[in-house]
């Protein structure tokens, strides 16, 4: 099994990466310096407009690790990747599924049941743990509606219909999704899911964990030989990681949601973690970002119980094992994808 390496994230806006004989060294803008071994490291994750060097580029791209360049506000811009992994013939059955709309419908359906199927668990487990402090029957009906559509989402062999059925699925979920808050209400309600921009701070902090869980997907992704760009789902657009997208459907709700929540409900984050732009937008500082991806980076250590494995793995360590049969199921391996499903 795979091992969970370390991920250095570099928050300052003016700190610049460079490479020195076999470690990665932060330049401050002060002049000070800070080194860390490449051996140990998995991705690393730059928040800095002057980014990083050449070499240590290269050096990333050789070693396999990961490395992914935002704006300081949490934009993605680019990710760096070394040689294509895997075997060619299994990229050739990839790029045959998504140019055929029936075949991409039978594979990325099970995607789509998997977050239906994840996001109405955590609805469901709000109304048994919190039935005094929440309206359970909001919370009720949403399932209900998720159930519903799951069942119709495994009968589709049409792809617009697919996409129809999960838009629909995701309003009733975000309708239902303020039930979830328990804490801080006041400052952290949520009415209706904004992203380009986020409109208030709960959409700030799951933009921001959408964009790290893409990212992790389309590392794994690629980790195992596939193109984290040509999608079933979501189709083929430049820049876009498709793939990586389609992936991290039935993770959303379990990595990135139930974080958010708890992180809120926790009183881990505060209101004065976030900045307000003219525009209306609201994003996480900087104080912001290191308390959310300090508790992301715990929370990818947790060990879980796999559904479908049946074997103890770290949560961060779930974008490759899903990855891996996904690519066992486009070789025919498998007769289905086995969604991860959470419970």
């Amino acid at each position: 099994m795979r091992r969970l390496l370390n991920t250095l994230f570099v928050l300052s806006e003016n700190s610049y990466l460079s490479l020195q004989n076999e470690n990665v060294v932060v330049n401050a803008e002060d002049g000070s310096q800070k080194r860390l071994p490449l051996l140990g490291l998995e991705n690393i994750f730059c928040f800095s407009y002057k980014g990083a060097s050449p070499a240590l580029a290269g050096e990333c791209a050789k070693r396999g690790i990961g490395l992914t360049f935002f704006t300081p506000t949490g934009r993605f811009l680019a990710r760096v990747g070394g040689k294509s992994r895997g075997n060619v013939l299994l990229r050739k059955i990839q790029y045959r599924i998504s140019d055929n709309t029936a075949e991409s419908c039978l594979a990325a359906r099970c995607l789509i049941f998997g977050k239906l199927y994840n996001s109405r668990w955590c609805l469901e487990r709000t109304a048994r743990d919190h039935a005094m402090r929440v309206d359970t029957e909001v919370l009720k009906n949403a399932s209900q509606f998720l159930a519903e559509t799951s069942k119709k989402v495994l009968q589709t062999t049409d792809l617009d219909t697919l996409r129809g059925l999960e838009g629909q699925a995701a309003t009733e979920y975000f309708g239902a999704f303020d039930q979830m808050i328990l804490n801080q209400k006041d400052v952290f309600s949520f009415i209706v899911r904004s992203r380009r921009p986020p409109l208030d701070r709960v959409n700030a902090m799951l933009s921001f964990g959408y964009r790290l869980l893409e990212s992790d997907c389309a590392a794994a992704l690629e980790s195992v030989g596939l193109d984290s760009y040509v999608g079933f789902m979501h189709r083929d657009r430049p820049g876009r990681e498709s793939l990586a997208l389609d992936l991290m459907e039935e993770l959303r709700s379990v990595l990135v949601d139930r974080l958010v929540v708890t992180m809120i409900n926790t009183r881990v984050i505060t209101p004065k973690e976030f900045d307000e732009s003219e525009n209306g937008a609201v994003l996480l500082n900087d104080a912001g970002r290191k308390t959310y991806l300090t508790a992301w980076q715990t929370h990818k250590r947790e060990e879980i119980k796999h559904p479908y494995l049946q074997e103890k793995i770290q949560w961060g360590l779930v974008p490759y094992v899903q990855s891996l049969l996904l690519a066992r199921y486009l070789r025919g391996d498998l007769d289905d994808y086995p969604p991860f499903l959470w419970k």
